[in-house]
């Protein structure tokens, strides 16, 4: 039986990162997909979801008596706990520069696609096309920070889980990729066809369909 358990959601880019980090950790695990609708949301809340996070939601790993929440605290720990292979790079100030990625996909480009989640209706407005200019000017910093490397800091780590998944929804929310950042473009594409990537990213999309919602060209 797998001694890791996470909880996640048919829509949670966070759980999909945990997911992704568990995939190529090549670690097996429980996925116990919370309940979801449309119209509700995540109600009724999972019990272990609410016991284990304050903020009540997902995702949550269990590792036999811990128990943690937050994205970027359970690859911390995944790190840590199943150091190979390493997702972290070797080199201390390459490792800084990597967590400081992540922390940006997440804290400094995150937010302006959550704003679209709620202006879908009004992408021609200007809150809307602040948002989109917003995330644009961050892919432009990201070009530049990628350079030719096939990865954020040259191997893969979860700086790159984290862009790719942010990035994902914010194609999905009309913050989308144009060609003034073509390197950005094919890592996206390199990460799209690594193997740990895809059970996710098939689920979103068949989620999606399912519920007649839009899928980004480079997903399907």
């Amino acid at each position: 039986m797998p001694r890791l358990t996470l909880y996640t959601g048919p829509l949670s880019m966070f759980g999909m990162k945990v997911e992704i980090a568990l995939n190529e950790k090549g670690l097996p695990f429980e996925r116990i997909e919370v309940p979801y609708n449309a119209k509700s949301g995540y109600d009724p809340k999972h019990p272990d979801v609410v016991r284990v996070n304050p903020k009540r939601q997902v995702p949550v790993l269990i590792d036999g008596e811990l128990e943690l929440f937050d994205s970027t605290q359970i690859f911390e720990y995944l790190e840590d706990a199943y150091p190979t292979p390493a997702f972290w790079p070797k080199d201390v100030r390459a490792r800084a520069l990597a967590r400081q990625l992540e922390h940006k996909a997440d804290e400094i480009y995150f937010p302006h696609i959550i704003r679209l989640m709620g202006l879908q209706d009004k992408l021609s407005e200007q809150e809307a096309m602040t948002a989109i200019a917003a995330a644009r000017d961050f892919y432009t910093g990201m070009e530049h920070a990628l350079g030719q490397r096939p990865y954020l800091t040259g191997d893969v780590s979860y700086a790159d889980i984290a862009l790719f998944m942010t990035q994902l929804f914010g194609e999905r929310m009309g913050a989308t990729l144009t060609l003034e950042t073509p390197n950005l473009i094919a890592w996206r594409d390199r990460m799209r066809t690594r193997p740990a990537l895809a059970p996710v990213v098939d689920r979103l999309v068949a989620y999606l369909r399912a519920n007649h919602r839009s899928v980004p060209a480079f997903m399907a």
